[in-house]
């Protein structure tokens, strides 16, 4: 049986909240497994949206939600990496340009079109058609959003994942951050690189913003750099002591006290985290590639042997 949004009166709606003028964040409740946040700036001749969402529905809602702020045609759709959350609903963009890092062309491709079993609960995802950056970049690119200049950059390595990309707004002072930033939600590098986010996150810090629109999760300021990164290095000071003892990822991360990063949702992703840092701490470099699917096994087991939450 699926699961979505309608079966959880308790979930509140996505909503559009102005970050600064002409420039929206889409936030989505509760910012779980493939709840993701987008955003939109608005010009003179047309509407620049800043990633889609995972399902047909969500990005139907998405667009009318657009269209409630501005008629005008979106012309531009910069998606901030591969992961399907965030580029699924491409394909209803019709009449825009898909901007991408080209590693996210090549990721998106190469993971192809959504599934839930036997890692998700059940999925709605709609008739998805597989729509990847069709324009790329290999560091940055800058748009121009009537006067107001908006700069997509790679991050330089792997973090998140290979090829996270920043939107930021240096006059305005907002980042949208993508999965570089989670706020109320468990970080996850199992697809990028323990080390390699404390490195961007520090680059991040140095940016200045004082508005951040994260991946997943509410708005925020950059106090949240300090909480993902405090979280991050704890999970590397773990997978030290875990490996020392002989403990699996899984063992440690049940034997784990995870203290203040309790309260985060979605803690399994801790275990993939682990798997993560136990392959850097063992060798391999930053984002090379380890099993995935022994990963997410683990984390189901983690879970109780349950798949994942999923209320997209």
């Amino acid at each position: 049986m699926s699961s979505h949004q309608h079966d959880r009166p308790d979930l509140a709606p996505p909503r559009v909240v102005e970050v600064s003028d002409g420039v929206y964040g889409y936030l989505q409740p509760d910012g779980s497994w493939w709840i993701n946040n987008t955003g939109f700036l608005v010009g003179r001749r047309g509407v620049t949206s800043i990633d889609s969402c995972s399902t047909e529905r969500r990005t139907r809602d998405y667009l009318t939600a657009i269209a409630g702020v501005s008629g005008l045609p979106i012309r531009t759709l910069i998606n901030t990496h591969h992961h399907g959350d965030h580029t699924f609903g491409n394909y209803l963009f019709a009449s825009a340009t898909v901007v991408g890092h080209e590693r996210a062309r090549q990721d998106a491709l190469a993971f192809g079109l959504p599934f839930s079993a036997p890692i998700w609960e059940e999925v709605e995802w709609g008739d998805i058609e597989l729509e990847p950056p069709f324009l790329t970049f290999t560091e940055a690119v800058t748009l121009h959003v009537d006067e107001l200049r908006v700069d997509v950059r790679h991050v330089g390595g792997p973090a998140h994942t290979n090829n996270d990309c920043i939107v930021w707004i240096p006059e305005r002072k907002v980042l949208f951050s993508g999965d570089l930033i989670f706020n109320g939600g468990t970080p996850f590098v199992l697809m990028g690189s323990v080390a390699g986010s404390l490195d961007v996150l520090e680059n991040l810090r140095g940016l200045g913003a004082e508005t951040i629109v994260p991946g997943h999760g509410e708005v925020t300021g950059p106090e949240v750099i300090d909480d993902v990164a405090r979280y991050l290095t704890f999970v590397l000071r773990l997978a030290e002591e875990g490996r020392a003892a002989g403990l699996t990822p899984l063992e440690l991360a049940r034997e784990a006290d995870l203290s203040e990063f309790a309260h985060l949702t979605d803690g399994e992703r801790t275990v993939g985290n682990l798997h993560r840092a136990y392959a850097e701490l063992g060798g391999l470099e930053r984002g090379g590639e380890i099993d995935l699917f022994t990963a997410f096994t683990d984390m189901v087991a983690y879970n109780g042997g349950r798949p994942l939450s999923c209320l997209a």
